[in-house]
């Protein structure tokens, strides 16, 4: 199961992390973030084939790919400024993690826009 692999995987590296804090911090941290990475390389290819499927459930459903492509940035723009700012905060940075957040909600609240608007104009013309 690769579930067990991952938790290994971030047990092993928190027990490493914890011994070498005292001599090398900075070791540690870099640590963190090269197990993270690999994390993210191991779900990889279960997130494109989420993609692909969404995909195919949109052409089948005659949606505009605009809007998939919207969905799936903000996602990963979600993701990203997440994983940034746990980084962040495992550094001992809490306040660049906030603005990291602030950036990926600004970020988010700009691509949603455009949805935002076909979904109005859709209600709208409902309306007689």
């Amino acid at each position: 199961m690769e579930i067990m692999q991952i938790v290994g995987l971030g047990i092993v590296a928190a027990v490493l992390a914890v011994t070498i804090r005292h001599n090398k911090p900075e070791m540690a941290m870099l640590l963190s973030i090269a197990v993270g990475i690999i994390l993210f390389m191991m779900v990889l290819g279960k997130i494109g084939a989420v993609i692909d499927v969404l995909k195919e459930l949109s052409a089948r459903a005659n949606l505009n790919m605009v809007y998939l492509g919207t969905i799936l940035k903000i996602v990963a723009i979600a993701y990203i400024a997440d994983f940034g700012a746990q980084i962040c905060r495992d550094a001992g940075e809490g306040a660049v993690a906030s603005k990291i957040e602030f950036a990926a909600k600004v970020l988010i609240l700009v691509l949603a826009v455009p949805i935002m608007i076909a979904v109005l104009q859709s209600l709208l013309k409902l309306v007689p």
